[in-house]
């Protein structure tokens, strides 16, 4: 599993989000500015994190976004399946896959599955707020 820039770049504007007050707005220009991320690409991942509910958007004149729920709410998990759509180490354990033909006779197929939960429960286990604290 490679996480892609915009699994990436989520993540670091969640932790720059949640180290400013709860009530406070940040405007798209702010974030892009202090992530060095274009502002095009940006909004690309605020639209994808505000339609999944991960955070508010007011738009226009005193607009920006924040955090909808508290810091150790989030799931790194959660929010890379979001921008990524799978964590899946091999293809044959995506969701929705088709059936390998040789998933009876695969001698690999369970390490694999091994693999696909550790990543999923260690992923579940960190927040937000673990990432604040690094």
């Amino acid at each position: 599993m490679i996480v892609s820039t915009r699994g990436r770049y989520a993540l670091r504007v969640l932790v720059e989000m949640a180290e400013h007050s709860s009530d406070e707005r940040i405007p798209l220009k702010e974030i892009s500015e202090k992530q060095g991320i274009s502002q095009k690409y940006m909004e690309s991942i605020m639209t994808l994190l505000s339609k999944n509910g991960f955070v508010d958007a007011i738009h226009g004149k005193g607009g920006g976004y924040k955090l909808n729920r508290k810091p150790e709410e989030y799931r790194i998990g959660d929010i890379l399946r979001l921008t990524e759509g799978t964590l899946a180490p091999v293809a044959c354990l995506e969701k929705n896959a088709d059936q390998c033909p040789k998933q009876n006779v695969c001698r690999t197929v369970g390490m694999w599955q091994k693999l696909d939960e550790l990543i999923e429960t260690y992923l579940d286990s960190v927040t937000i707020a673990d990432l604040m604290k690094k």
